[in-house]
C-alpha cells in the first residue's frame, strides 16, 4: 500500500475534526523536480510533496492538478519532491522564497511548517491538501476529504457481491476517526442487503500502520468465520489483507489509489482520493479571493470516487469491472448522495 495511504490514515483524526470546524535553496534544489509551462498571466504555482512522487498515484494526481491549474491560467508551475524531514523544510523555504501566487502542499507533514511560514509571510497564499493547520490563518486554505462516502459505496458493492452474507473490515485502530474506513462499509452493505452480517478487526499493536503480518492475521480471522468481502483499511498492512483474501478465494477493497494491480482477481475496487481535483479547485478558490477556509471534498465535488466509477475501470484489473450490474446500482446510490437524498453517517463527526 502506498506510503501516502499510511499517512492519510494517520491524519484522519485531525482531518475529521477540521471538516466540522471549518533552509537553504541550494539544498532544496537537489530534492526537487521542476517543470514550467509558458508564462502568460503571470500566475505561478508551486507544489511541495512529502515524499518522492515516483509511482505514488496519490502524489501523481497532485502533480496533475497543479499542471492543469497552470495550463488554465497560462502560467507556470514547479514541483518540489521531498525525501525526508530535512528536505521538506528546505523545499518549503525554497517555495516561500520564490513567492509564487499559491504554494500547494500535500499532507499533515507540512501543517506546522506552514503555520510558521504563514505568520512570517502574511501575503503568501498556502493550500494544504489532506490536512490543515491547528490554528486558522487568513492565508492558509485547506482541502480535506469525506472518505466515508466512498467507503459506503464500496460497502454496497460488497453487500451485492457477497455469497456468504458476511462483510468485514480490517482497520488500523478502534477510534471514531479510523472507523470512517470501516463503519460506512458495513452501512453500505446493509443498505443493499439488510440481512448482511458485519464485523471489524483492528490491527493495533506497536506499529498499526505498518504491520502487514498483524493485518493478515486479522483478515484471516474474519475469513475463517465465513466473511468473504473485506475492506482493507490497514495502511501499509493492506498487502497482508490481500494475501489472506487471495489464499481463501475471498475479496478485498483498497483505498486512496488503484490497488487492484497488486492483487488482480482479489481486489474488487478502491476508494479513490482525487487529489488533482482538490488541488485544482483549491487554487481556483484562492485566486478568487476565498482564503483561510477548510473545504471538504466528497462525491459531489468529485474529490472522492471509486475506481469502478472512473473512466479506466475496464483496464484497472479490478474485479468490479466484470460486474456492470453492481456498478449500475452503486451509481444510483452515488447520485442519491450527491443530490443530498442519502446521507452517509460520519463516525468521526460526533
Amino acid at each position: 500500500m502506498p506510503r501516502r495511504s499510511r499517512r492519510t490514515l494517520q491524519v484522519a483524526a485531525a482531518t475529521a475534526l477540521l471538516v466540522t470546524a471549518a533552509t537553504a535553496c541550494n539544498a532544496a534544489a537537489k530534492n526537487d523536480t521542476a517543470s514550467d509551462t509558458a508564462s502568460g498571466s503571470g500566475k505561478s504555482f508551486t507544489l511541495v510533496t512529502p515524499d518522492a512522487v515516483g509511482q505514488n498515484e496519490f502524489l501523481k494526481l497532485a502533480v496533475t492538478g497543479i499542471k492543469d491549474a497552470a495550463k488554465q491560467h497560462d502560467g507556470t508551475q514547479k514541483v518540489y519532491e521531498s525525501t525526508d524531514t530535512a528536505s521538506q523544510q528546505q523545499n518549503v523555504q525554497a517555495a516561500v522564497d520564490a513567492k509564487p501566487d499559491v504554494i500547494v502542499l500535500v499532507g499533515f507533514e507540512f501543517a506546522d511548517l506552514v503555520a510558521q511560514q504563514a505568520q512570517k509571510n502574511p501575503k503568501q497564499q498556502f493550500l494544504i491538501i489532506d490536512a490543515c493547520t491547528t490554528k486558522t490563518f487568513k492565508n492558509v486554505s485547506c482541502a480535506v476529504f469525506r472518505e466515508h462516502e466512498g467507503v459506503y459505496l464500496a460497502g454496497a458493492e460488497a453487500g451485492l457481491l457477497s455469497k456468504s452474507g458476511k462483510v468485514g473490515a480490517v482497520d488500523v485502530l478502534d477510534t471514531p476517526q479510523f472507523r470512517r474506513y470501516s463503519d460506512p462499509f458495513a452501512a453500505g452493505a446493509k443498505k443493499v442487503a439488510p440481512k448482511t452480517s458485519t464485523g471489524t478487526r483492528f490491527v493495533g499493536g506497536q506499529s498499526p500502520f505498518d504491520d502487514s503480518a498483524r493485518a493478515k492475521e486479522q483478515a484471516s480471522t474474519l475469513l475463517s468465520q465465513g466473511y468473504d468481502q473485506i475492506m482493507a483499511a490497514a495502511a501499509a498492512g493492506n498487502y497482508g489483507v490481500f494475501e489472506a483474501a487471495k489464499a481463501k478465494g475471498a475479496y478485498a477493497y483498497g483505498v486512496d489509489v488503484n490497488q487492484c494491480p497488486s492483487a488482480p482477481g482479489t481486489v474488487v475496487d478502491n476508494v479513490i482520493k482525487r487529489t488533482d481535483v482538490a488541488v485544482e479547485k483549491g487554487i481556483e478558490s484562492v485566486l478568487a479571493g476565498t482564503t483561510g477556509t477548510t473545504v471538504s471534498y466528497g462525491l459531489k465535488e468529485g474529490g472522492i470516487s471509486l475506481t469502478g466509477l472512473e473512466a479506466g475501470v475496464d483496464s484497472s484489473k479490478c474485479v468490479i469491472a466484470d460486474h456492470k450490474d453492481v456498478l449500475a446500482k452503486v451509481k444510483e446510490l452515488r447520485d442519491q448522495i450527491v443530490a443530498g437524498k442519502l446521507t452517509v453517517d460520519d463516525p468521526a463527526a460526533g
